[in-house]
């Protein structure tokens, strides 16, 4: 297994007449480069518990997700990366083919249990409590959905140490947990705003969620959740969007997924052109992986 490799971090410039016409610049940070597939973010929300665990001779890492969960497929390679077993608690009844993320992360060696949606719910509520078999629980690491939680947004504040993080007036990431944009308004220099942009649908609630995962108010008036650039919901994709994100390579050779980073790209291009940003506004764009995930989309869909 490929270990992390922080020293392929890099910041790109994005030269788009969108941005320079209007004044403003942009660069993208490319957590994307660490690993293929404990990729972008993942690695950074999983790297406390992963420490803690380590500590304290636990065996197993128990987490939970959905089919297609970036984060199920990086704590499965975590765990053959750092020596763990792992088990992931997945949303949904089995299905007859698993899909791509889920035939990797057992190919790791990743017990996949499956379960209703109710009963999901009520076992994601026990890991996020931590509240596991007591048989097993001396041994075991519990990790809530997507790194959810204070380690989660501690660990994905390092993130702004792979940049000169007081060049940017905003740093803007895709939103899915709620962990990273937590994270970045921790770690970003306090005159910087963090532009969220949500992947979800109809999703209020992860305003409390980034609230509770900061120390105080002074960093939640910094934060600005945008929530109208989901294009139908968590994986859900429409033409205009992929038609973007081909665009966007052929001049930025960046690539991007449907799910996190193509929604982030979008959103943020069009903000410019709608002359949402100052004059002079510096931004940094959050890379955070997952290009994986445009392996359901048909062959030939995407030019990278």
């Amino acid at each position: 297994m490929q270990d992390i490799h922080l020293n392929k971090i890099a910041v790109d410039p994005v030269n788009l007449p969108i941005f320079s016409d209007n004044n403003i610049s942009a660069d993208v940070l490319r957590l994307d480069k660490i690993h293929p597939l404990i990729s972008g973010n993942k690695w950074f929300k999983l790297r406390y518990y992963l420490d803690e665990a380590i500590q304290e001779g636990k065996k197993r890492i128990l987490t939970s997700g959905g089919a297609w969960s970036n984060h199920i497929l990086a704590a499965a390679a975590a765990g053959q990366l750092y020596g763990f077993k792992t088990t992931g608690k997945i949303r949904g009844e089995e299905p007859a083919e698993l899909s791509p993320i889920l035939q990797q992360a057992k190919a790791m060696g990743m017990e996949l249990v499956f379960m209703s949606r109710e009963n999901y719910g009520r076992e994601r509520r026990f890991i996020e409590k931590k509240r596991v078999d007591l048989d097993s629980s001396k041994d075991l690491c519990a990790i809530p959905e997507g790194g959810c939680g204070i380690k989660g947004a501690e660990g994905a504040a390092t993130i702004l140490e792979h940049c000169t993080k007081e060049n940017y007036t905003h740093i803007c990431c895709a939103v899915g947990t709620g962990t990273m944009t937590a994270g970045l308004a921790r770690g970003a220099s306090l005159t910087t705003t963090i532009i969220a942009v949500s992947v979800l649908k109809n999703n209020p609630e992860i305003e409390k969620i980034i609230h509770a995962l900061l120390p105080g108010s002074s960093y939640e008036k910094r934060i600005r959740l945008l929530h109208d650039y989901h294009f139908g919901g968590y994986a859900k994709h429409k033409p205009e969007l992929l038609d973007f994100m081909n665009e966007f390579y052929r001049q930025t050779s960046i690539p991007s997924d449907f799910v996190y980073t193509g929604k982030l790209f979008y959103a943020i291009t069009d903000l410019a052109a709608k002359k949402y940003f100052p004059t002079g506004s510096r931004l940094l764009l959050i890379h955070s992986g997952g290009l994986q995930g445009n392996s359901s989309l048909d062959k030939g869909t995407l030019i990278f």
